[in-house]
């Protein structure tokens, strides 16, 4: 039982990280679509690319297990602005993604914080 429950673990890993590392690789290749939002919060076009590189870092740092907490919690920080821009800029029902995100990163942190740095 406990071989399966340490191998659970990276669910929520493999999910967060495979996300953070594909939204943010997007953002820097300068998809059109997801530099909308910051220029619709009156946000510079290096926002956009300086979130897409955190992104990607934290993603990577997901996968270190001594730096997976960190990551989680810098990426917490992303995704409460994400969940502002959706609750007051579209339709709230566009947030449920990043609260979704928000609730795999808390995962991390909870399972991992014993191995953070």
């Amino acid at each position: 039982m406990k071989n399966i429950q340490s191998k659970l673990v990276y669910v929520p890993i493999v999910l967060a990280g495979s996300a953070y590392i594909v939204a943010g690789a997007s953002k820097l290749m300068g998809i059109p679509g997801l530099h909308a939002s910051f220029a619709l919060m009156g946000l510079p076009v290096w926002f956009g690319y300086f979130i897409g590189a955190c992104e990607v870092t934290g993603g990577i740092g997901l996968f270190n297990r001594k730096f997976s907490a960190l990551a989680a919690m810098c990426l917490l920080v992303i995704m409460a602005g994400a969940i502002f821009f959706h609750m007051y800029f579209e339709v709230a029902a566009h947030a449920i993604p990043a609260v979704i995100l928000s609730m795999l990163l808390l995962v991390i942190i909870k399972v991992r914080r014993v191995d953070a740095i």
